[in-house]
């Protein structure tokens, strides 16, 4: 008797569509700018060129399987600067035509950013504009509440919208000031496991630029 098993269909994610030089040329460029663009000193150190390269060698590899992006450590060091710095590199590839035309009938021109306070309404109100977004940036996961009641009921927003994007295999960048040991305190070992499977996690080291 024949068998067939279930397949889970994987496409290519996200990837810049350059060389891993032009990748780091165009991130370094986006990151100084966004630093200048809030006044504040660009400083060119170890770490800084450490996470841009992480960052390029990662958007130009091939791997289908990992398919997101963490930012995590203290607050303060870059994290959020570095997402939009990410968001306006997209956007200047997709102003200049970079694109090709399957990354852009696929939606992977332009990452979308949503502060993860806004989940819970957003997921109550529009729930598959999240799940269904081809590339998605939840800034600072860990500010919103993990449950919530809803009619007597107990949902988990972030929770559910990170397990249907992990079935889906969409591209997804956190921000985090949360550990791993915090990330599995709080939303679970499930989750923490799913993080580590799809995602790059890019720790930032630096102290304090606040």
């Amino acid at each position: 008797m024949l068998q067939l098993r279930r397949q889970r269909i994987t496409q290519q994610g996200f990837r810049l569509p350059l060389g891993v030089e032009d990748a780091y040329e165009l991130l370094y460029s986006a990151l100084r700018v966004e630093v200048e663009s809030k006044h504040r000193k660009f400083v060119a150190d170890d770490e800084t060129t450490r996470i841009v390269d992480t960052l390029a060698k990662y958007l130009t590899s091939k791997d289908v399987h990992l398919t997101g992006l963490m930012f995590c450590g203290m607050c303060g060091n870059g994290k959020t600067t570095m997402l939009y710095a990410l968001q306006n590199a997209v956007n200047w590839l997709k102003e200049n035509n970079r694109f090709s035309k399957e990354q852009t009938e696929r939606g992977l021109d332009r990452l979308n950013v949503v502060d993860a306070r806004t989940i819970v309404r957003r997921m109550k109100l529009k729930p598959m504009e999240l799940i269904k977004t081809p590339m998605l940036a939840i800034e600072d996961m860990g500010r919103e509440p993990a449950e919530v009641l809803d009619y007597g009921n107990v949902t988990t927003p972030l929770t559910e919208l990170l397990e249907c994007r992990y079935d889906e295999r969409l591209f997804t960048v956190i921000t985090t000031n949360l550990t791993g040991k915090q990330i599995r305190e709080k939303y679970g070992v499930r989750i923490a496991d799913r993080i580590n499977e799809m995602m790059e996690v890019v720790v930032f080291k630096n102290g304090s630029y606040r």
